[in-house]
């Protein structure tokens, strides 16, 4: 598992690249209300704003942390976005992508290194 500077997950899956939001994110975020996923099929580029979460205390955006394409989104939190707050490292992943080149993911920290990041 590896991790981005805005608090996002990624891990990798095959070819595909699960993307959530990290167990700090979500309790800074306070409980989520709303959750805006995109299309499966949708192309997108590195750092593109592609998920909107409205929590009680702030709205906050989910970027593309690589360039590709968008295969599958957790409909779940569509119903039920209090998911994130629930299990944001597991059940309440966002969205499925395929990525156009895997090498950007050896730029993200790992663990420790998030770790420390936060503390």
């Amino acid at each position: 598992m590896k991790y981005t500077e805005e608090h996002e997950w990624l891990l990798a899956e095959d070819d595909l690249i699960v993307v959530g939001i990290t167990a700090h994110a979500a309790e800074q975020l306070g409980d989520v209300v709303f959750v805006e996923l995109p299309e499966p099929g949708t192309e997108v580029s590195k750092d593109d704003e592609i998920v909107v979460i409205e929590s009680v205390k702030a709205a906050s955006d989910i970027l593309a942390p690589l360039d590709g394409e968008i295969v599958e989104v957790n409909e779940a939190l569509i119903d039920n976005p209090g998911m994130v707050n629930e299990d944001p490292m597991g059940e309440a992943w966002f969205f499925k992508m395929r990525p156009s080149d895997l090498s950007p993911m050896d730029d993200y920290m790992d663990e420790a290194a998030y770790t420390d990041f936060i503390s």
